[in-house]
């Protein structure tokens, strides 16, 4: 085909958490509401009464009755989740939550339970556009249970990297791919009025000093690869808000870049919304107001309010700029609230059988199959006697960490899930541990009155004077309070102690660890076991903490230790009081136990391997080695090799081995090429465990797609049906991760994922688009209906799509095109179009896919701009970059 030249612009539900190594774990006592304070009066998101057809010309009305002072209060947060109210000018406020895969509520840990939904890259996996639709509206309904009008989600920000600590939460690699399953998301969240918040804009692929690198990206890669999300969304779904990144881009941050949000995001694609500041991401007064940065989040005196009005008064700022951001927030309010001032009701649940099934099916959808060697999948339930072996075949992997964990309604386990389907036996060995930080103390902890937990006492100011302003009982033993201490009762400055009786299970030498936000100290017994009052050695925790530190106790079975803890919120190092200009921060602490080990673990596996038909081996990661707050150091599965040599150990006991990975980015798997059948599980939420037995036994054919590319650093030869052994050497941006000197330049430019392997030359261990399934498909002869595409014409292409197998099953057609001679380098192939199929055996359905000027154009900064080149193109279609048909 040709492009004429132009220029374009551009199974059962478990009601406890097994996990106790989440960092989303079980209800912190009465933490599930957040108190309203003076500044953010109730609201309701319930009520749709009053809210205007026409909200920009509503906003305006009501920006012309406010006083200055009133404008410049709604320019930042009333507290850590609302916007500011103004009761006597009918402007209520409204309320965000967190975040991709649910709707967490006011309470970053053990808040109300909610729907925990597979995560961003699983349910980019399944390639489903209808289905990120129904997502999106259930997300809707789980948001307003949480009494929230703003959902702060989808993540779309790009897989640059494997260790990417994020990756999980966003979709893909693939720009393409990304925006069309957020278009959907968005779609389905605003269709039910609730607001999306698209995020992070704009360069944030990386957790590594997030808050001040530099991300240096050249205009074409800024255009074609880290905006394109961005950009299909806003133009086709219109998301109500986006939320600035931390980073800075190209020398400034995200919330002050002019170029970012003034020039592209408002001027060429004619934004109509309200930005928003990631938290604690505002970086300047006047730069940020300037540049279109309206709101800043979470509350804080230190860039807006006294200080905008201070800039007015000389000048720096003026009445325009402040009624500019003003309307924007009073637009956001308008869409969602309008006059409604009611009370904002109490967060509640919402456990719906729909809900739990639209679960259940995307995380079926999301399953990707990469290898079935011998067709050792499906496994038969009546015949087959399972050995179920891993560190997470009895934990509920669910999620990742950070801002995307919350406490979900229930979890499936896969034991539990297996064994619920299996009419044979089914035996279970855990194989070895993989713990980052020891699991949390809670289920062998008790308060004082003997309920599961600990004992909180608040104390007004950090000296712990006087009698507790506030005494609480947290279930959980995670401990860390970023937006949970009780300010309104305490203040600003806070100490606080945390009492709790761990009781063993066990004799023996135990180990108890201990994680500081700031200034802490855990007794045992009445006796100093670690001082942390003034650590200087930061870890990994989300926002600022410690590093985790052990400490080994003699223990009796059935005899409680009494552990205490006082704490502080002054911040620690104290070297960042003095660089961030402030003393008091967050506060709180992470108490973790783990009894000595008893058992061999790894030969446990190879003894129920040996004696079982099928061994299944689920491995990989969890919520503490992908989170928000850090990327991962290594592709290998932690820790120190336990999994591989479980993995290599039970293949040997039993070659009929399955392995089960769930994980949020690619792993290395140097046994890929001997374990005949590997299922990459992501993490699919809270029925993970339904999903995986429904795959596993065949009840469900999966039909997973990779959206990214996974490369692994193997030690043995490849799998025949795939690629040879790659080296995290050889993915595109090892030579510029994670940066120096606070700043990291992207300097594989476009040649992002499969873009960089096709045109290195070098295979991944399994390619973009990959997946198997239980059935066949055959693809058709396609016709197009003309061969030129020009400003007006566009090319319908149709294909038909058979399922030659004697089971049904889905599978997705993907649309790439290459550029025969470009002006420019340009990708071997580039995704331009992609639908998902649903085919009874002997089936047959035809597809439509249509191309347009976009599908063959690219970003020219000699223009600059946006260019379809007059020349030849290709359409490719296929079942991955790889497999083109």
């Amino acid at each position: 085909m040709a492009a004429v030249a132009e220029s374009f612009d551009g199974i059962v539900g478990r009601s406890e958490d097994n996990d106790t190594s989440s960092n989303s774990p079980v209800d912190s006592g009465d933490a599930n509401t957040t108190p309203a304070t003076e500044l953010s009066p109730p609201t309701s998101p319930y009520q749709t009464n009053g809210i205007s057809k026409n909200p920009r010309i509503a906003a305006k009305k009501k920006l012309a009755a406010l006083t200055t002072e009133e404008k410049v209060s709604l320019l930042t947060a009333a507290d850590f989740w609302r916007t500011k109210a103004i009761p006597g000018k009918k402007v209520p406020a409204i309320k965000t939550s967190d975040g991709p895969n649910g709707a967490r509520g006011g309470i970053f840990v053990g808040g109300t339970k909610a729907a925990l939904f597979p995560c961003g890259i699983s349910l980019a996996s399944t390639w489903n556009k209808d289905l990120l639709y129904q997502v999106g509206q259930h997300l809707a309904d789980e948001a307003k249970a949480r009494s929230a009008n703003v959902l702060l989600a989808p993540t779309v920000c790009m897989h640059r990297h494997p260790l990417g600590g994020r990756n999980f939460e966003s979709f893909s690699e693939d720009p393409l791919l990304t925006g069309k399953l957020a278009v959907q998301y968005i779609r389905g969240l605003q269709q039910k009025r609730v607001s999306a918040t698209i995020k992070h804009f704009v360069g944030n692929e990386q957790e590594t000093r997030r808050l001040t690198i530099d991300s240096h990206i050249a205009e074409r890669p800024l255009r074609e690869i880290y905006l394109k999300p961005f950009e299909i969304a806003v133009r086709e779904a219109h998301p109500w808000a986006v939320m600035s990144s931390y980073n800075l881009v190209n020398g400034v941050h995200s919330d002050m870049n002019c170029h970012t949000l003034k020039d592209i995001l408002r001027g060429e694609w004619k934004y109509d919304g309200t930005v928003i500041s990631d938290w604690g991401g505002t970086n300047s007064t006047v730069e940020s107001l300037k540049a279109g940065c309206d709101v800043e989040f979470p509350y804080s005196a230190k860039w807006r309010f006294e200080r905008v009005l201070a800039a007015l008064k000389e000048g720096s700022v003026s009445y325009g700029d402040i009624d500019r951001a003003a309307e924007n927030v009073l637009t956001l309010v308008e869409r969602l609230k309008g006059d409604d001032m009611s009370e904002e009701l109490p967060e509640k649940e919402d456990n719906r059988e729909e809900t739990r099934q639209l679960i259940r099916e995307a995380g079926v959808q999301g399953m990707t199959l990469l290898k079935n060697d011998g067709s050792v999948l499906p496994i038969c339930p009546i015949k087959s006697k399972v050995a179920v072996i891993g560190p997470n075949a009895n934990r509920a992997i669910a999620g990742g960490g950070g801002s995307a964990s919350l406490n979900p309604y229930y979890n499936t386990l896969p034991l539990e899930s297996i064994q619920k389907v299996a009419e044979k036996e089914v035996s279970y060995a855990m194989g070895c541990h993989i713990h980052k930080w020891l699991p949390v103390a809670s289920k062998f902890c008790t308060d004082r009155s003997g309920k599961q937990g600990v004992t909180i006492e608040w104390f007004r100011g950090d000296k712990f004077h006087g009698k507790p302003a506030v005494v609480q009982r947290r279930s959980n033993t995670d401990l860390f309070l970023w937006d949970s201490a009780p300010l309104q009762d305490v203040g600003p400055e806070w100490s606080a102690t945390a009492t709790t009786y761990l009781t063993p299970t066990s004799t023996g030498k135990h180990a108890v660890s201990f994680m500081s936000v700031g200034p802490g100290r855990l007794y045992v017994d009445g006796k100093l076991a670690l001082d942390l009052w003034d650590w200087t050695e930061e870890g990994e925790a989300m926002f600022d903490g410690s590093i985790d530190y052990l400490v080994k106790i003699d223990m009796e079975a059935g005899k409680a230790v009494e552990l205490h803890v006082d704490m502080t919120n002054e911040l620690r190092p104290i070297a960042k009081q003095k660089q961030f200009s402030m003393t008091h921060k967050y506060g709180g602490c992470r108490i973790g136990f783990r009894q000595e080990d008893q058992v061999d673990y790894l030969q446990q596996a190879v003894d129920v391997a040996k004696d079982a038909d099928v061994a299944v081996v689920i491995v990989g990661l969890d919520a503490e080695w992908e989170s928000e707050g850090y990327d991962r150091q290594t592709m290998d599965l932690p820790s120190d090799g336990s999994q591989d040599r479980l993995i290599e150990a039970v293949l040997k006991a039993n070659p009929r081995t399955v392995v089960v990975n769930q994980s949020g980015s690619p792993v290395a798997m140097p046994w890929a090429d001997r374990v005949p059948a590997i299922i990459q599980g992501w993490y699919q939420g809270q029925e993970a465990g339904n999903a995986l037995a429904d795959v596993l036994f065949g009840l469900k054919n999966p039909s997973g797609k990779l959206p990214e590319v996974v490369d692994a650093n193997n030690r043995g030869t490849a799998p025949r049906q795939t690629t040879f052994p790659k080296r995290i050497e050889d993915t595109p941006a090892y030579h510029n991760w994670p940066g120096e000197n606070l700043q990291v330049l992207y300097g594989e430019g476009i040649f992002v994922g499969y873009r960089h392997y096709e045109r290195a030359k070098i295979e991944p261990l399994f390619p973009f688009g990959h997946g198997l399934s239980y059935t066949n498909f055959e693809y058709g002869r396609p016709s197009i209906s003309s061969k030129t595409i020009t400003q007006s014409n566009n090319l319908e292409i149709i294909v038909a799509i058979s399922n030659l197998g004697d089971m049904a099953g889905a599978e997705t057609v993907q649309l790439y095109v290459r550029d025969e001679k470009s002006s420019l380098p340009r990708p071997e192939k580039e995704l331009v179009g992609f639908e998902k199929v649903f085919l009874e055996p002997g089936e047959t359905k035809h597809l439509r896919m249509y191309l347009d000027k976009y599908a063959v154009g690219y970003y020219d900064t000699s223009i600059p701009g946006w260019i379809a080149e007059e020349g030849s193109f290709k359409a490719l279609i296929g079942a991955s970059s790889a497999d083109i048909k």
